[in-house]
């Protein structure tokens, strides 16, 4: 009897801690100047979904993404949808500034220098990582590397789709 009141505690605690890390949490409250000097919050996102990117110049796998992620803004743009590139602390201004004149990123750009959005977003260390927030600021998904852009697709349209 012992036996199995102990593996039904295991199995209760298992599903507890299973489905408290599979629920989505709240994205965490952050602002800061972008590289034009405007004030960009996720607080002021919210009730629109929007995607934060973290990412270097220095970032191979970065850069190699950096056209994808582009043609997902400009496609879902016009319907509410919000991109913030987060440069990480270590990216020297000049090579980031030039980085986004010559791209023409056509998102929000935030140069991490306190590396408060870093921190508010779990100590964010590896780029690329890249966080998919639904518009009632709840975080869904976090990909660390390059996420599945079709995965992304399907779920921006299902998510604007409910917000209609």
């Amino acid at each position: 009897m012992k036996k199995w009141l102990s593996l039904g505690l295991v199995l209760v605690l298992v599903a507890g801690a299973l489905w408290f890390s599979l629920r989505p949490s709240p994205s965490p409250v952050v602002a800061s100047q972008d590289l034009k000097g405007q004030l960009v919050s996720t607080e002021a996102l919210r009730g629109k979904p929007y995607l934060v990117n973290f990412w270097a110049t220095s970032c191979i796998t970065c850069v190699k993404e950096m056209p994808d992620l582009i043609a997902l803004h400009e496609e879902f743009a016009e319907k509410g949808f919000q991109t913030v590139a987060v440069a990480m602390s270590y990216d020297r201004p000049d090579f980031l500034k030039q980085f986004v004149l010559d791209r023409g990123l056509p998102f929000l750009v935030i140069h991490d220098l306190d590396q408060a959005w870093a921190r508010a977003w779990g100590d964010v260390a590896v780029t690329p990582t890249t966080f998919l927030v639904d518009r009632d600021g709840f975080v869904t998904r976090r990909y660390v590397g390059e996420p599945d852009f079709d995965s992304l697709r399907k779920w921006l349209r299902q998510e604007l789709a409910l917000a209609s």
